[in-house]
């Protein structure tokens, strides 16, 4: 995700050099015939790099332009991107860094570590408090039970406890 306009700086010359390196594999009808599978490979993986720039720099232009008198919908595909949908609002809502800290009353520093680390700082009630700063309201929320995935949290949750005693053992 682009957070900012160094980001969407850095992206477009990516997005140039890709170009560059595809139109340089084109032409390299020796790479093809020498090993058409290793370059056809080659050729996928830079273009999906590229597909996902274009993805996110549309995106970024999108938020940017957005018309702050029309609502903007954010969809929040798991919990773990609720940190995206917080950037994205206030992007859309062109409201900087340091304007979000000042209605939050809180150091600029924090919350521009905070972005920067998608949030995974921020306590509870910081990610309520900005949500509701930048307006963000829940339509529907439908959250699945992954049975499954509780199991296999429960076993690397043993495999830790194991880990832990082994190394306090080792140190004792």
């Amino acid at each position: 995700m682009i957070k900012d306009e160094f980001e969407y700086g850095v992206s477009k010359d990516w997005v140039q050099k890709f170009n560059q390196t595809l139109a340089a594999m084109e032409r390299d009808e020796e790479a093809k015939r020498k090993d058409f599978l290793k370059w056809d490979a080659g050729r996928g993986s830079i273009q999906r790099h590229l597909d996902q720039l274009h993805e996110e720099i549309a995106e970024y232009e999108r938020l940017m332009a957005w018309d702050k008198s029309k609502q903007i919908e954010l969809v929040v595909e798991n919990f773990n991107k609720l940190s995206d949908a917080l950037i994205k609002a206030r992007m859309a809502a062109k409201i900087s860094v340091e304007e979000l800290a000042e209605r939050l009353d809180i150091d600029p520093e924090r919350l521009k570590e905070h972005e920067k680390k998608d949030y995974q700082g921020a306590s509870y009630m910081e990610l309520l408090e900005i949500s509701c700063v930048l307006g963000l309201e829940f339509k529907t929320a439908v959250m699945q039970v992954d049975f499954e995935e509780i199991e296999v949290m429960k076993q690397i949750a043993v495999e830790r406890r194991e880990r832990k005693k082994k190394k306090a053992s080792k140190t004792a």
